[in-house]
Parts: C-alpha cells; sequence; structure tokens
C-alpha cells in the first residue's frame, strides 16, 4: 500500500493507495500547525489505522508533497518512526526524471507539479488545472508536459476568514450555496457574494487564459471545493478530486532508486 502525504497550508492529508484494487481507499486529515510534532502525528494517525483495521505494516512506500517547509523534518521523522520507511520527499530535483517540465523548478508548488503530473499521465494534452485549496490556482500546461504558467487567487474559505477578520460587523459564515445572488440578510449577503464572486471568478479567469493561449484546452478541477460551486459543471471536463495525491504517487515511484 502506498501513502501519499500532501501537507498544505491548511491541511496535512494522508491518502492510502491499494495497488491491488489501484485505488485510493482511504483518506484522513490534520490540521496543518507548523508545531505538530511526531509524537501527536503517530497517536492521530496511529487511531485512524486502528478504526479503518490498517496495519502500519501493510504500507510498502511513502511519498510526500509539502508546501509548508518548517514541518518537513518532522513528517520525514514521523514515517521513519511509525512506519519504518524513509519516505521520498518531493522536491525541484525531482521533475529531471517526469514527462512533465517547469521552467521555475524550486518556486512552483510541489501540489501544482503534482496536479500537473497527474493530469498528463492521465489526460495526454495540453489542459488547464483549477485546484480549489487554500489558495485557487490555475495551472496551464501545453501539449509537450510544460508549465507555461499559474496564477493564483485567494482560496474561498481563506476569503470568508479574511472578510470576517478584517471587518468589525461580518461574522465568519457557513459555507453553503444560497437560493439566490442576491442578499436578503447579512448571512446570506456573505453566502452569495463569495459563492457567485468565485463564479464569476473562475469563469472570467478561464476565458481570459483560453483567450491569450487562442485555443480551448479541457479544464480539469480538483481540491476539496471543486464539486461545490454551482454552474460551473459545463465549464470543466474533469474533475478530479485525487489528482494531487495521484501525481505525488507517479513522482515518487518514476524517482525510486534515482537518488534525487
Amino acid at each position: 500500500m502506498f501513502l501519499s502525504i500532501d501537507a498544505g497550508n491548511s491541511n496535512i492529508v494522508l491518502s492510502f493507495y491499494d495497488s491491488t484494487s489501484n485505488s485510493w481507499t482511504n483518506e484522513f486529515r490534520v490540521e496543518t500547525r507548523r508545531n505538530i510534532t511526531e509524537l501527536e502525528l503517530e497517536q492521530k494517525v496511529g487511531l485512524f489505522l486502528m478504526e479503518k483495521d490498517i496495519r502500519s505494516r501493510a504500507i510498502s512506500k511513502v511519498g510526500i508533497s509539502s508546501v509548508v517547509p518548517e514541518i518537513n523534518k518532522t513528517l520525514e521523522l514521523f514515517s521513519s518512526k511509525f512506519f519504518g520507511i524513509d519516505p521520498y520527499l518531493i522536491s525541484g530535483r525531482s521533475y529531471a526524471t517526469l514527462p512533465i517540465s517547469t521552467s521555475r523548478p524550486d518556486e512552483i508548488g510541489s501540489d501544482l507539479m503534482c496536479n500537473v503530473m497527474a493530469a498528463y499521465q492521465k489526460y495526454k494534452s495540453a489542459c488547464i488545472i483549477v485546484d480549489f485549496g487554500t489558495a485557487l490556482t490555475f495551472t496551464v500546461v501545453d501539449q509537450a508536459g510544460m508549465v507555461l504558467g499559474v496564477n493564483i487567487a485567494p482560496g474561498i474559505r481563506t476569503a470568508i476568514r479574511s472578510l470576517s477578520s478584517s471587518t468589525s460587523k461580518l461574522p465568519e459564515i457557513e459555507l453553503k450555496v444560497p437560493d439566490s445572488a442576491i442578499g436578503k440578510n447579512t448571512i446570506h449577503a456573505i453566502q452569495a457574494g463569495i459563492i457567485y464572486g468565485y463564479v464569476g471568478l473562475v469563469n472570467g479567469m478561464l476565458d481570459t487564459i483560453i483567450e491569450e493561449l487562442g485555443y480551448a484546452p479541457p479544464v480539469i478541477a480538483t481540491g476539496g471545493l471543486s464539486h461545490f460551486l454551482p454552474k460551473l459543471d459545463r465549464r470543466f471536463d474533469y474533475i478530479d478530486r485525487h489528482l494531487t495525491v495521484e501525481g505525488l504517487r507517479l513522482i515518487t515511484e518514476m524517482n525510486a532508486g534515482v537518488g534525487v
């Protein structure tokens, strides 16, 4: 069984891949904190594995993608101690072995390169990858697997928290699709502004990118909120919630024994 550890700014997501069924079978999330310890991870992950009846020795390989450098050593030590496996940590050096490439390997987030790797391997074409995470990102890939560029906007939850923390009278609200784009009260107004505002943001960004490219490649959505926004299904050719972890698995497998 392969274990993917995807450390983002909001959550550390552990995903388990069963090579027998060729599928992602389980997922566990831990809130990302810069001072998280190996012991805390061992306790929380140990309980999860017990609940799911997964034995630690069933894990044969561990890959890590992290955009939070402060916890990389903790994640590596956790894997080494708990599973008895030295994990593979994706870095800019990892991409030399892959069919994809970027002109700035040490600047682009490893999570975005995992998305590119999985998308290019699966769909074999130029594409635009829209990732709904802590940040909302648009990654543009050409037919040869080269990353043409990325743009980044605040994620939906990030925008809600920012609105609440920066204003005295606006509460942090439940992320819910309102019945109307016209707010009837404060909570409804925020929900309408955020949800339908982001629908407009995604549509507008895709239109601008496609106009600049001069052609319309497939659009692939991923991330926890990729299913959430209304009226966007027709803009996405594919919705793949496992895109990042699948790319993480592929990059780890392709670098096994390479010594990078």
